[in-house]
């Protein structure tokens, strides 16, 4: 079943998510869990049981370190790619991987079922207008993320480059 906008219990669930406490749980143990879980699995389950919403791991390169970095975020898959949101739950500050993404953009992509090489794109402000809409569609909490910062919230399109 799909859930619309004025759902009352899609309304009761992104209250809950973008709440102090799940907020802090996400940024201090999810965070860290989750790459790991999501990819041990093939992209069934996270630290909160299977993905309630598309999800992706992206693996890249630190800009400074040179290291391997992994995030697991939420992700919409468009014309055949996935679109991906630098929103660090609507912080003041970019998160850290978008950085490293803009430096490094050649990364590796675990979705449900399936690992692959892809390039990221920061979408222009133009396409992001254009997709934003199904962005929050896709992802109900942004309508929250968006109404705490000011700063323009960059969107990542994950072109598939293997195979």
């Amino acid at each position: 079943m799909t859930k619309t906008e004025n759902d009352p219990d899609r309304e009761s669930f992104v209250r809950l998510s973008t709440s102090p406490a799940f907020t802090w749980w996400i940024k201090n143990v999810a965070a860290r869990l989750d790459p790991i879980l999501f990819k041990a699995t093939n992209g069934r389950f996270t630290t909160f049981g299977p993905p309630a919403m598309p999800m992706v791991t992206i693996t890249m390169l630190g800009r400074r370190s040179g290291r391997p970095r992994s995030v697991h975020l939420a992700a919409l898959e468009h014309d055949g790619d996935h679109l991906v949101v630098a929103s660090a739950m609507g912080q003041k500050r970019h998160p850290a991987w978008r950085y490293n993404l803009e430096a490094n953009p050649e990364i590796r992509v675990q979705a449900a079922g399936e690992t692959f090489t892809a390039r990221a794109e920061v979408l222009s402000d133009d396409e992001k207008a254009r997709v934003w809409q199904d962005v929050r569609a896709a992802i109900p909490q942004m309508s929250v993320y968006e109404t705490r910062t000011d700063r323009n919230i960059r969107v990542f399109r994950l072109r598939r480059t293997d195979p």
